[in-house]
C-alpha cells in the first residue's frame, strides 16, 4: 500500500484545496462535474499552502501598488504568470479572480471547511461557493474568524460553537490533516488522491475519472477533454 493510498483511507476520492489558491478555485466546478458523472462523492480536505517558502511574500497598498516585497524578479514573473493563467480559465465561466493584497494565512478558512463538512455535503458545497467567490472578489477577510463565521451563516450553516471549534478541535484536526498530507508528499492544490496515486492539478481530471471508473479502455493523457461544470 502506498503512502497516498493510506492517506486517502476508505474514501474513493480525496481532494486537497486551499482558499487562497486560485487554481483550487477554478478546479472546484469541473471536479464536481466529474464526480457527478461517475456517481461519486468527494472528500474535500483543507491544505494550507506555505506560499512564502517558494514564491516569497509581498503586500499591496490601497491603490494596488506594491508596498512591501520579499520576492525576487523571477518569483514576481511566476506570480504574474499564474494569475494571468488562472484568469484566462476563470473568464470562461464568468468567475472573478482579483490578485490578493497579501499572503493570507488561510488556515481559519480551512477549519471552517471542516466545520461545514460536519453539516453535510449541501452546506459544505454552499460554503465553498460563497467563500471562494467572495474571497477572490476581495470581499472576504479570512484573517477574521467573525467574517468567516458570517460566511458560514450565509451558506446556511449553524455556527454555535464554531469559534471554540476553531481554537481547539478544529485547529488540531486541520494541523493533523496538513502534517499527514505533507509527510506523504502532497505539496500543492488541487491535489487528487485516487486508487494508489496522487495527481496535482485539474488537468489530470480525465486520468482521475479513468481510475475511478475502473480503468476501462486506454489511460487518457492530459490533452484529452476535461470536465466543465
Amino acid at each position: 500500500m502506498t503512502d497516498f493510498e493510506t492517506l486517502r483511507g476508505d474514501v474513493d476520492l480525496a481532494v486537497y484545496i486551499d482558499m487562497k489558491s486560485p487554481y483550487a478555485y477554478i478546479a472546484i466546478d469541473p471536479t464536481r462535474a466529474m464526480a457527478r458523472g461517475l456517481g461519486m462523492t468527494i472528500d474535500w480536505r483543507p491544505f494550507t499552502l506555505d506560499i512564502p517558502s517558494y514564491l516569497g511574500s509581498a503586500t499591496l497598498d490601497a491603490k494596488g501598488e506594491v508596498e512591501k516585497s520579499e520576492r525576487t524578479p523571477q518569483q514576481w514573473k511566476g506570480v504574474k504568470y499564474a494569475y494571468g493563467d488562472v484568469r484566462r480559465y476563470a473568464n470562461l465561466t464568468g468567475k472573478t479572480v482579483r490578485g490578493t493584497i497579501k499572503i493570507w494565512d488561510s488556515s481559519q478558512a480551512g477549519i471552517a471547511m471542516l466545520w461545514a463538512k460536519r453539516q453535510g455535503a449541501e452546506i459544505f458545497d454552499r460554503f465553498l461557493d460563497v467563500a471562494y467567490e467572495r474571497f477572490w472578489k476581495r470581499d472576504l477577510d479570512i484573517d477574521s474568524l467573525q467574517v468567516i463565521a458570517a460566511a458560514l451563516v450565509q451558506a446556511g450553516a449553524e455556527t454555535d460553537g464554531f469559534e471554540d471549534f476553531a481554537a481547539a478541535d478544529g485547529r488540531s484536526e486541520h494541523d493533523a490533516i496538513n502534517k499527514a498530507a505533507f509527510d506523504a508528499g502532497i505539496f500543492g492544490v488541487p491535489t487528487y488522491l485516487v486508487a494508489d496515486e496522487m495527481w496535482f492539478g485539474r488537468e489530470h481530471l480525465p486520468r482521475v475519472a479513468w481510475l475511478l471508473g475502473g480503468r476501462i479502455g486506454a489511460a487518457p493523457d492530459v490533452l484529452n477533454q476535461g470536465f466543465s461544470a
